[in-house]
């Protein structure tokens, strides 16, 4: 599966768009739309630039890694509204975290609304909780279990 048009528009509106590098709420340098390494694998660094064409050529690049990892773990089958939400969480909180959850532990068992719950976990930087990431995960939540 690939992310919709609806998912990216999510992604997008979580994460922002910065052409300068900027510190993230967890202490990594970031860039684009959520960038934190370069197609080339360098990770983004203090006083990296970015046009708004390279924005979005790092956002689709994240999304490919992100589609495959989703792809790869997941067991279950999912509509778009699923793999969107988790398109967002995984562009957020990176493959390793997805692996290790008990949101993938209880989607592969087929525990959709319990994954759903998941989501709302996940919402601490630094292990502050965060409005911003509160808000995400309920959003990712909802579309998770939006009717397609």
């Amino acid at each position: 599966m690939k992310t919709s048009q609806s998912g990216i528009s999510l992604i997008k509106g979580f994460e922002g768009k910065r052409l300068n590098a900027y510190y993230d709420g967890a202490g990594v340098w970031t860039i684009g739309f959520g960038t934190t390494r370069y197609p080339i694998g360098t990770r983004v660094k203090k006083g990296d630039t970015c046009t708004e064409l390279q924005a979005e050529s790092y956002l689709k690049n994240d999304l490919v890694k992100f589609e495959n990892a989703i792809n790869r773990l997941v067991k279950v089958p999912l509509n778009q509204n699923q793999f969107d939400a988790l398109s967002s969480f995984t562009y957020n909180l990176g493959e390793t975290n997805l692996s290790s959850s008990t949101l993938l532990k209880k989607l592969n068992a087929k525990d959709y609304a319990g994954t759903a719950d998941q989501f709302l976990r996940w919402n601490k930087a630094g292990g502050k909780v965060m409005n911003g990431l509160t808000r995400r995960r309920e959003a990712e939540r909802n579309l998770f279990l939006k009717k397609v």
